[in-house]
């Protein structure tokens, strides 16, 4: 990983070690989860098998994309439930086992829809409780790598998220072209690849089994001995080491100043004191705003819709537009490889952001003018222009892997309290399943509705990516290489709590003075008086 903050050159070299990237890629499965979903559920409702089986293939294009919305959004459903329930499995159980939980949910659903037979009622369970596990995943996955990585790498380690997202959605996309090659005929040329979306969450229960509870969360429970032990292994530093010793006392310090503000560990305490107090507010406000943005992008119209957004722009027959989808997933996976390599923790969040901004709404708006000025003619070849609209949804993928795909779960899960942390994530990843629903219930209608051909769903997710320019340019400070526990001081609790101490020490002195005979006469004085 090519890095380049100051906090690599300070910190000691062993902590950078192969721990900390076996943690990441153990914890990241859960976003193989979402992916592989991604992938797999865009092509199989365009398979001819399936669309018979469930009664699709007769209707009329509207009904036929209300009915596919429904089955493809039927898991954010889940997903927003599971963000909670995860939240709170996390907070009692830990985030180890919340994540092996969401695993199991997951496979159970898997298997409910691989064997729904044609039932739409048991499809949309089967979607539904496997949203319950993506989601519980999805929250969990960046709070568990965040409280466990390195101050330097945070940044990559963390975005390792979407780079595993990027990667299901792609071994996805090549399941689904498999099977329409090799398994055509007969039911299972669906029923494999929704099978299939088990793998990644078998390999996340196994490979968590492995890892240790987050450090963090040990010390909230007050077990700071096990705290230090599995801090120490995650460092590969003994236990004495400074470095270690340092890391401990920070979060000692930042836990005691957070229950100095607020003392109670209630969910109605956790909310009062996020949403009362204005730099845990901004940072709650700012995960929201972040995560609605990521989805307003329009990056999971295309996700989940990609061979009927490849079939608008001229790209005919299943096993063409399968293809395409397929080298789409590839471009994605790569290019967010690049962006952690060298990009998360050198060029930073902020920057990230912004120019990615401008970037997608660039490549969104090619695609609609384009689809507009110059459609592509059922029977003709599709002209140059048209394979420069078919660049432009590769390079729109590029530019989302190097800004608002990673950089949103990165910042969501380093800028909260360490108290605050589990529900502040699950506040995020809710909100960011249920605009992914919005979404994805949407984009087939606007496809349908709007526009010829639905170029304005384009000039719309483009129009969108513009805004968020100006939302990032005022309001997204830079946290690239700071620790977790330096967050306090960017967003201004730091200095409450100084106050608040230095409150308690102006009272403690009256109340030394008070001990003068003048002082406890005028007190007295009072008393009477009342």
């Amino acid at each position: 990983m090519v890095v380049k903050n100051d906090s690599i050159k300070a910190d000691p070299h062993e902590i950078y070690g192969w721990r900390a990237f076996a943690m990441a890629g153990s914890a990241c499965f859960g976003g193989m989860l979402f992916g592989f979903d991604i992938g797999t559920i865009g092509g199989v409702l365009e398979l001819p098998e399936f669309q018979k089986k469930y009664g699709i293939y007769d209707l009329k294009p509207v009904g036929k994309a209300n009915l596919n919305a429904n089955i493809a959004s039927t898991l954010q459903a889940g997903c927003f439930v599971g963000c909670f329930l995860a939240s709170w499995a996390s907070d009692r159980w830990g985030r180890k086992l919340a994540l092996q939980l969401a695993g199991l949910i997951t496979i159970v659903g898997c298997i409910v829809q691989a064997v729904a037979m044609g039932s739409l009622e048991a499809m949309y369970v089967g979607r539904f409780v496997a949203g319950l596990g993506v989601g519980g995943a999805s929250m969990v996955v960046p709070l568990y790598i965040s409280e466990n990585a390195p101050r330097g790498i945070r940044g990559g380690l963390t975005g390792l998220y979407q780079l595993f997202i990027a990667t299901g959605t792609c071994l996805a996309f090549w399941v689904n072209y498999g099977a329409l090659i090799h398994l055509s005929g007969g039911a299972r040329v669906y029923m494999v690849p929704l099978a299939m979306q088990a793998l990644p969450a078998g390999l996340l229960v196994v490979c968590m089994a492995l890892n240790k509870e987050s450090p963090r969360f040990l010390a909230k429970q007050d077990k700071w001995e096990e705290a230090t032990s599995v801090l120490a292994r995650i460092r590969n530093l003994p236990t004495s080491h400074p470095y270690v010793q340092d890391e401990i006392r920070d979060i000692a310090d930042q836990l005691q100043h957070e229950r100095m503000l607020i003392a109670g560990a209630s969910v109605k305490d956790l909310l009062k004191e996020m949403f009362s107090i204005p730099g845990n507010r901004k940072r709650a406000l700012i995960s929201i705003g972040l995560m609605v943005c990521q989805q307003m992008t329009g990056t999971n119209a295309i996700n989940y819709y990609a061979p009927q957004i490849f079939s608008a722009l001229g790209l005919k027959g299943n096993v063409n537009k399968l293809f395409a989808t397929g080298i789409y997933g590839i471009v994605k996976m790569v290019s967010c490889l690049a962006f952690l390599i060298f990009a998360a923790d050198s060029l930073g969040r902020r920057r990230s952001l912004l120019w990615t901004s401008i970037a997608q709404g660039l490549a969104m708006y090619y695609i609609g003018l384009y689809m507009r000025i110059d459609p592509p003619v059922d029977g003709q070849p599709v002209p140059p222009a048209g394979y420069f609209a078919l660049v432009c949804v590769f390079l729109y993928a590029c530019f989302f892997q190097f800004g608002w795909g990673p950089v949103c779960w990165i910042y969501v899960s380093e800028i909260p309290a360490a108290r605050l942390r589990s529900l502040n994530v699950a506040i995020a990843a809710a909100t960011q399943w249920l605009f992914n629903f919005v979404v994805a219930r949407a984009t087939p209608n606007m496809m349908a509705t709007v526009g010829k051909k639905g170029y304005g769903t384009f000039i719309i997710y483009g129009t969108f990516c513009f805004s968020m320019f100006i939302f990032v340019w005022f309001v997204i400070p830079e946290t690239k290489g700071l620790s977790l526990e330096k967050m306090d001081d960017i967003f201004g609790i730091t200095e409450l709590v100084k106050n608040i101490e230095a409150d308690r020490e102006a009272q403690a002195n009256t109340t030394e003075l008070d001990m003068d005979n003048k002082k406890v006469s005028v007190v007295r004085e009072e008393n009477v008086a009342h």
